[in-house]
């Protein structure tokens, strides 16, 4: 099993919830400071912001290997639109790295929504 962050449409009630059927909900999640979101149409995407102090707010999941291959499909990897990442989070704060989703495109023109994505 693989711990894996989301902070958009894959949080419970998101649009891309149905990907983490039957996989095993942690809890609620914060990464340390130095990322922030931003709105991207129909979807946020996080990206790396040295001057945030707040963090992002999501959930942890474990997922297994099947479902793992399925978000990156999902995040379009192989196209660039995300990279897989790995962090330590702020909360639960055990010390060990999870998988993330970072956007890769540009930024430019798209609203920042800071902390949290409410959907």
């Amino acid at each position: 099993m693989t711990r894996v962050f989301v902070y958009g449409t894959l949080k419970r009630g998101g649009d891309n919830h149905a990907h983490l059927a039957y996989q095993q909900f942690l809890g609620e999640a914060r990464t340390p400071p130095g990322y922030t979101l931003y709105w991207l149409g129909d979807y946020p995407g996080m990206v790396r912001a040295a001057d945030d102090t707040a963090g992002v707010t999501g959930e942890l999941w474990a997922v297994d290997d099947s479902c793992l291959t399925q978000l990156d499909l999902l995040e379009g990897t192989a196209e660039g639109l995300y990279e897989r990442v790995s962090l330590k989070l702020a909360t639960p704060a055990d010390g060990q790295p999870v998988e993330t989703y970072l956007y890769l495109g540009s930024i430019a023109g798209h609203p920042a929504l800071g902390a949290e994505w409410r959907g």
